[in-house]
């Protein structure tokens, strides 16, 4: 799924860039940005993942944080399991923010289409998790509970199938929302990675209620579950952006 992610990821910032005359780019520019791009991604999804859910673990095990060995017990091949969205986010926005500088192109205006595009790559990532029956919800006696493979209970239980969930808000109707804004009002254009961070932070707390938590962490501060954490630092880093950039303009 990343593969294709990543190949419609490109297609999408060629053709937006260029629909609307964002900014002179040439395909070698945008190649290079895209590397460095899905670089940050992979790496900064993994890295996320052992300091956001796993880092008492991996502070003891940190060559399993990159080889997909253990050596508990004696040598065994686990894969590498375990890719934080968060962290991803992190990743790739300090990596695409180098590229971007490095190939000389207009930064705010290469962020703020990136972003625009991010909720449709999303989608695939979303989509492979409900194929790999990863990440389900929690349990539920509703009609659209689903059964889960993966989940530990015998016999098996309706969960709610969150990753759609997911793939729906956080994907197609966040972007419908960004790209309507986008093109009714031209102004905000500058703003769609604040707009993007504070919509995706709202609609994935409140599917966080519907997400089973993840078993070695359950529910922190406030009861919240460590996904619920994070976007609310999301939030308010695209608030802060906001005023920030309101202020600068």
């Amino acid at each position: 799924m990343y593969l294709f992610a990543f190949f419609f990821g490109y297609h999408l910032i060629w053709h937006f860039t260029n629909k609307y005359k964002i900014q002179p780019m040439k395909r070698e520019q945008l190649e290079a940005v895209m590397t460095w791009l899905i670089a940050g991604v992979l790496l900064g999804a993994r890295f996320g993942y052992v300091f956001f859910y796993n880092f008492g673990y991996y502070i003891n095990h940190i060559s399993e944080i990159i080889m997909p060995f253990s050596f508990d017990g004696g040598f065994h091949f686990t894969g590498i399991s375990g890719m934080s969205y968060h962290g991803g986010l992190i990743g790739s926005f300090l990596a695409a923010s180098y590229a971007i500088k490095q190939q000389k192109l207009d930064y705010w205006k290469s962020v703020n289409t990136i972003f625009l595009v991010v909720p449709l790559v999303y989608t695939f990532g979303r989509l492979g998790n409900f194929i790999n029956g990863e990440l389900y919800g929690r349990v539920t006696e509703s009609g659209i509970g689903m059964l889960f493979p993966l989940s530990p209970e015998r016999p098996l239980v309706l969960r709610h199938p969150s990753q759609i969930y997911e793939m729906c808000f956080e994907g197609f109707i966040l972007f419908g929302i960004l790209y309507a804004l986008w093109r009714i009002y031209p102004k905000l254009r500058n703003h769609v990675m604040s707009l993007y961070l504070i919509g995706y932070g709202t609609a994935r707390f409140f599917i966080e209620f519907f997400r089973e938590p993840d078993a070695h962490i359950g529910l922190n501060f406030l009861s919240m579950s460590r996904g619920q954490m994070l976007c609310s630092a999301m939030i308010l880093s695209g608030v802060a952006l906001w005023a920030w950039r309101k202020r600068v303009q």
